[in-house]
């Protein structure tokens, strides 16, 4: 097997993996651990961290990265971008209608509606972010420049995800499960789209 088809298949298998032990335990020991801990270190300062972090996957936020960035990319960059980010909503709103997990009861330092896994805002990360980590990495010459902002969206990614934890609304197989989604879906398409644009351009040469 490729190694591009481990690597797309991996991220799949995790989350259904993680689909199938959220079914059979829907309240469960590593759940809970982790969102103990994280509320023992509850203070002001992370509570203002990740209120405003979390802000990063809200869907005001999203919307308005996505115009602005429209502007700068190319044409295939814009249908990976908004395939992606429309393949994703689509999926997170199908599958949390079919699942309906319940959202955790402790306290929440936020209201959130609607049913737990996966994770939107976990999934939204890798779709948006996960994107500009991808284009970075294939535009951005100077690998110091490049490496830098690798480290920043990797750790707005990781950010997004643990401060749904922390404030309450999410357990930690949410955000696990919507990372491995969104990751699935993100690499798909990168395959996917490139190689239509380059059949298209191919057309084009082969009719002239």
């Amino acid at each position: 097997m490729k190694k591009k088809q481990v690597l797309l298949i991996l991220p799949l298998l995790c989350f259904l993996g993680i689909l199938v032990f959220v079914k059979i335990c829907s309240t469960n020991s590593f759940d809970e651990g982790i969102y103990q801990a994280l509320f023992s270190f509850r203070n002001h300062f992370l509570d203002t961290f990740f209120s405003n972090i979390t802000i990063c996957g809200n869907t005001i936020t999203v919307i308005l990265i996505i115009a602005v960035s429209l502007f700068f990319l190319k044409k295939e960059e814009r249908y990976l971008l908004l395939t992606t980010v429309c393949t994703t909503v689509g999926m997170n709103q199908l599958l949390k209608f079919l699942i309906q997990r319940p959202r955790p009861d402790h306290l929440r330092l936020i209201i959130e509606k609607g049913y737990s896994f996966p994770s939107g805002h976990a999934m939204i990360s890798i779709a948006l972010y996960g994107f500009f980590i991808y284009f970075i990495h294939q535009e951005v010459k100077n690998k110091y420049i490049r490496w830098i902002f690798l480290f920043l969206f990797s750790v707005l990614i990781l950010g997004i995800g643990c401060s749904r934890v922390y404030l309450g609304v999410h357990y930690p197989s949410d955000i696990l499960g919507g990372y491995c989604l969104s990751l699935f879906i993100l690499l798909f398409w990168i395959e996917k789209i490139p190689n239509w644009f380059r059949g298209d351009k191919n057309d084009k040469n082969g009719r002239k």
